[in-house]
């Protein structure tokens, strides 16, 4: 009987990656093995993974549920994985579903770990769904208001997501903020205002802070408004960030708070758990307008490559997908 195989990307050094091939096995009773059509790079988490910058405090914390080795390395990571159930329950074999899962072309999870995808969802737009649960996990950390103004301060994946979801809340003013100015055919397509940093709006209600940059968390302390919040969304790996906390800070009695997709926010938790806010973020995948976050798309053999390019020179990509034949 001969033996089957899946193919895996690990990352095996700081800033270097490599396909390896390992057996994989026969799903037992309440396991199903998916066979992979679709990955999605998350690439601000990725690139700090893949570049040995996840820092020893939260090498636990930071694994992903089916995370192989440890940081830094060799590590097989990655969240963004959509395939088709091969064999499984009767309920799932043959569905469609999301997984999060690291860069592989067929694995073996629990049965209860895949989430089959609402008929009006595609699969190639399936691969935003981490993203958008990290979205919207932060706008209910924010907790907006009908009517607010908010501003969103970096226009990757998951901050073009949360301006995306915080125009959809009734008489709210959103204004997506990015120092690129090719954000704004994003930003158009996804219905909501964009501007550079020195045109930004001020007093905005909320700001939720998703640019990964320092420079761009101190711009959110400018344009928050009295006692408005700041939700940072963003995650600086091993870096130091330097922020002025002089100035009108205290006087405008300003809160910073973190936002992290691990545990549903603390004002939906009670009713929420993450599997119910799973099923949400798929079946808002149902807008098309949600695929201009899609600017990529290679196969998965020339991952590793890919991978280092987009660490080194990430130019205007927001979501790359990966391609399994």
């Amino acid at each position: 009987m001969q033996r089957e195989e899946a193919r895996a990307f690990w990352v095996v050094a700081p800033g270097r990656g490599e396909i390896r091939t390992e057996p994989l096995g026969a799903p037992s009773d309440g396991e199903v093995l998916v066979q992979t059509l679709y990955s999605g790079i998350s690439r601000g988490t990725e690139a700090l993974v893949f570049g040995g910058q996840v820092p020893r405090s939260e090498w636990h914390r930071m694994r992903a549920p089916f995370q192989a080795g440890d940081f830094p390395a060799p590590v097989k990571y990655g969240y963004a994985s959509v395939g088709r159930v091969e064999r499984g329950p009767g309920a799932l074999a043959g569905r469609t579903v999301f997984v999060l899962h690291p860069h592989q072309t067929r694995f073996i999870v629990p049965a209860d770990a895949v989430h089959p995808l609402p008929d009006e969802v595609p699969p190639a737009r399936a691969v935003l769904a981490a993203n958008l649960e990290t979205a919207i996990n932060g706008l209910w950390d924010g907790r907006p208001h009908v009517g607010d103004r908010i501003a969103v301060i970096g226009a990757g994946a998951v901050g073009c997501l949360a301006a995306w979801l915080a125009s959809r809340i009734a008489g709210c003013e959103v204004e997506l903020v990015d120092v690129s100015p090719q954000r704004a055919a994003v930003a158009e397509a996804l219905g909501v205002r964009f501007a550079e940093p020195p045109a930004a709006g001020r007093d905005a209600d909320l700001v939720i802070h998703a640019s990964g940059n320092p420079s761009g968390l101190a711009l959110a302390l400018e344009l928050a408004a009295v006692e408005a919040t700041i939700v940072e969304v963003s995650w600086f790996g091993d870096r130091d960030v330097a922020l002025p906390l002089g100035g009108p800070f205290h006087a405008r009695r300003l809160t910073i708070a973190s936002s992290q997709v691990g545990r549903v926010a603390a004002s939906q938790r009670a009713r929420w758990d993450t599997r119910r806010r799973m099923q949400l973020a798929l079946r808002l995948l149902a807008d098309p307008a949600l695929d201009a976050l899609i600017t990529g798309e290679s196969d998965f053999e020339t991952l590793p490559e890919v991978m280092a390019r987009l660490v080194r020179a990430p130019g205007d990509t927001l979501c790359h997908r990966i391609r399994y034949t």
